[in-house]
């Protein structure tokens, strides 16, 4: 059985949930970008921002949540945010609580970095138990893509996003044209 925190103490079992590809979804880097931001951008004020002090949640672009609510999949945080995600983030972007990845100890990520895989690339495979998934975040490397498709099979789309520029509205085309091709391929 595998369980799903989303925060305030909510568990649910996954096995009870539809099938649906997951998004793995990453905060600093995609959802933060850490780029001058353009001429024209209008950040949030501190009262838009609910319980954080985190200056960086002004660049966040709110336009996001909509585009992320329309995917055909479940949403998940895979940030070291964990749970302030749903606590900062989602609120900024319009998202209801999400479920949340726990990151392990675990004693081989020396290992894993000495190969050059990242260390959430085999926590998130495992998380995904066989579900086909998207990986948006701006660490990912071909030593993750190979290893993914070595561990998890074509299931899983590993988007790598620059981090000085965030996720761009067009990337969703890429996402929604892969879910398309993930639902005919698998009948979810």
């Amino acid at each position: 059985m595998h369980r799903a925190n989303v925060g305030s103490g909510l568990t649910f079992n996954t096995m009870d949930t539809p099938r649906r590809p997951l998004l793995f979804l990453d905060v600093d880097g995609p959802l933060v970008p850490f780029g001058a931001m353009p001429a024209d951008h209008q950040p949030s004020t501190v009262d838009e921002r609910p319980r954080c002090t985190n200056p960086l949640t002004t660049r966040v672009d709110r336009e996001l949540g909509p585009l992320l609510l329309d995917l055909s999949c479940e949403l998940v945080w895979a940030t070291t945010w964990v749970h302030e995600a749903n606590q900062v983030v989602g609120p900024l972007l319009g998202l209801p609580a999400l479920a949340v990845v726990e990151w392990p100890d675990r004693t081989d990520h020396q290992i894993d970095e000495w190969f050059g895989l990242h260390w959430k690339t085999r926590t998130l495979v495992e998380w995904a138990a066989c579900r086909p998934f998207i990986w948006v975040d701006d660490e990912i490397s071909d030593n993750d893509r190979e290893w993914v498709s070595d561990h998890h099979g074509d299931g899983a789309l590993l988007h790598r996003v620059d981090p000085r520029i965030g996720l761009l509205h067009s990337d969703f085309a890429h996402f929604v044209e892969w879910l398309a091709a993930a639902e005919l391929a698998g009948g979810t």
